[in-house]
């Protein structure tokens, strides 16, 4: 079985080496966005935030807080993915342009803040856990949108995250997830790395 999205998927590798005198527009990076916010997430949250560290001085302040890795300097864009804390007092505001197409009913709307609610708002833990994971969501959406344009990407994980939080005003309730450089690659990437097979990670019942 192979179609085009497959084949994105299936070819895509983390970039190494990026053509720095390659640039995005401010439009190519929305519509990353666009594409990435359009991942699932808990209740329709849609609880993330993304910064777009494209600058010359935007890089400069993140690459020395994040281990200095070449990515943040050399890719056309870097961005900071940020979940954020659940906080279900939003879920009406989010779900009324459902309610307002004819999407879901209004009367639907608190049968679906009020378990959400009890879910989280208790569990400090579970909250944090949904801000992961909605980020998470959100960067894979972008990382195969990079791909199917043409572009590279890096996922990353090595920063620090409160000097990150500080430099770059993440507010109180936001988790700086992950770093996602995105740009033009340049030759000597290595092609997708062989993974384990289906069978040591698969378990049918």
């Amino acid at each position: 079985m192979s179609n085009a999205v497959i084949e994105c998927i299936l070819s895509r590798s983390a970039t190494k080496y990026y053509d720095a005198a390659a640039s995005l527009t401010d439009e190519q990076i929305r519509e990353l966005v666009r594409i990435g916010t359009s991942a699932p997430t808990s209740f329709h949250l849609q609880n993330w935030r993304f910064i777009a560290v494209r600058t010359k001085e935007a890089k400069s302040r993140l690459s020395p807080i994040a281990w200095n890795q070449p990515a943040v300097r050399d890719a056309a864009v870097t961005f900071i993915v940020c979940g954020q804390l659940v906080d279900t007092g939003v879920i009406p505001e989010r779900l009324a342009p459902l309610v307002e197409a004819g999407v879901m009913p209004a009367a639907m709307v608190p049968e679906w803040e009020n378990p959400a609610r009890e879910l989280y708002m208790a569990y400090p833990q579970r909250q944090r856990d949904e801000a992961v994971r909605t980020a998470t969501f959100g960067a894979s959406a972008m990382i195969y949108a990079a791909r199917s344009m043409g572009l590279g990407s890096t996922p990353m994980i090595g920063f620090d995250a409160d000097a990150v939080h500080r430099e770059f005003g993440l507010g109180e309730n936001e988790v700086p997830v992950l770093l996602l450089s995105i740009g033009a690659e340049r030759v000597g990437n290595w092609a997708q790395k062989p993974r384990r097979p289906v069978s040591d990670v698969l378990t049918l019942v």
